[in-house]
């Protein structure tokens, strides 16, 4: 299945070959205004081709593949959409629990009305949940991960203590077939999730999913984050205790995320100081053809002055001379301007190079369960 989920997204990739033509345009263009317009020529080339392949392939993924597979396989876009839906509607829901003593809701409108507030700096009031292309009523707040308590909410979230618990997923009354979770060997087993921070370039955060069942599967991150799909119930605690092999699981798992990242950050520099190494040379080498131009310019003027059969002209030429000689003066200064340009760049890539060399993880433990599909 997923091999023919590949064929038909490689058919809209060989057929409107991108990198052969985005490769075109970066070995004849020099300037912005020369690449602006040659993705403009691009665009409209293609355009039509692109959306009429878009078409194609969507209607066939939606014809012959599950829900599972839909999910996987949708054009960017149309993903990007249901990520972001996805990522509100559980921003909700930890919001609901988070302040649920200190505010009404109205799931409906997806607004709440905050009657006591969690931080002096946190306005009381009417809140709603912001929503594309819906207008949020006049004196509400607009409600969104970045708003100072949706950032108090997902801290208090991230800390909040998670005793260990047996929670029971209700899987055969899902009205989407998950074929990760069907195939699943045992129905029930231990499930942990760390966050890792990391300190390098920049701070970094990824959630690792550790699971295995009862008869020893491990299962992959994306079956983990499927059993959070499906509703549940859950008992306070749970008294025995998780076998060893999870810790071993958690280890490797948290071992090779990190090593991706890390792996990942490598790759990122190494794309900055190439792309860094291209610029310089096509900066100095503009700089240094107008200056080669402006000089040859100069060695015409003198050689027509003289030539010059009258002192009129004479005059005209020693002008012309002279206002050359400046240009020439400018140019060679924009010269050392761009490469303390260079230099400036080259040291902000240094110091991030430091960082990454002073790296440092720290391990956030959120939750462990033991786990049960019904």
């Amino acid at each position: 299945m997923f091999g023919a989920s590949d064929e038909i997204l490689g058919r809209i990739e060989s057929g409107v070959d991108f990198e052969r033509r985005i490769a075109a345009i970066y070995d004849t263009c020099r300037t912005p205004q020369e690449i602006e317009h040659a993705f403009q020529i691009l665009q409209n080339e293609m355009g039509e081709s692109i959306e009429q392949k878009m078409r194609e392939t969507e209607g066939k993924l939606l014809e012959h593949f599950d829900g599972e597979i839909h999910e996987l396989l949708k054009i960017q876009r149309q993903r990007a959409e249901a990520t972001l839906d996805r990522i509100s509607r559980l921003f909700w829901l930890l919001t609901s629990f988070i302040i649920k003593d200190k505010a009404t809701f109205d799931n409906e409108e997806l607004s709440f009305d905050l009657q006591k507030s969690p931080d002096e700096t946190i306005q009381t009031g009417k809140y709603s949940l912001i929503r594309k292309g819906e207008d949020i009523p006049e004196h509400t707040h607009l409600y969104r991960l970045s708003h100072p308590l949706g950032e108090y909410v997902i801290d208090t979230g991230r800390r909040i203590d998670t005793p260990v618990s047996e929670v029971r997923f209700n899987l055969t009354q899902n009205d989407v077939k998950i074929s990760v979770l069907e195939n699943i060997s045992s129905k029930s087993g231990w499930l942990e999730l760390n966050l890792l921070e990391l300190h390098s370039f920049e701070v970094e955060e990824h959630l690792v999913f550790s699971a295995l069942t009862d008869d020893g599967q491990i299962l992959d991150h994306e079956a983990c984050e499927r059993l959070f799909s499906l509703s549940a119930t859950s008992n306070n605690q749970y008294e025995v205790s998780a076998p060893e092999k999870l810790k071993e699981i958690v280890d490797r798992h948290i071992s090779i995320t990190l090593n991706q990242a890390l792996e990942e950050n490598d790759q990122y520099f190494q794309r900055e100081r190439d792309k860094l190494e291209r610029w310089a040379e096509d900066q100095i080498y503009s700089s240094e053809q107008v200056l080669v131009d402006t000089k040859d310019k100069i060695r015409d003027c003198k050689r027509r002055s003289r030539l010059a059969e009258t002192m009129e002209d004479q005059e005209r030429l020693l002008k012309e001379l002279r206002t050359l000689e400046r240009q020439q003066r400018r140019q060679r200064q924009e010269i050392f301007d761009v490469e303390d340009e260079i230099e400036a760049k080259r040291d902000q890539l240094i110091d991030a190079l430091e960082k990454r060399l002073k790296q440092k993880t720290i391990i956030h433990p959120l939750f462990k369960i033991r786990w049960v599909l019904d």
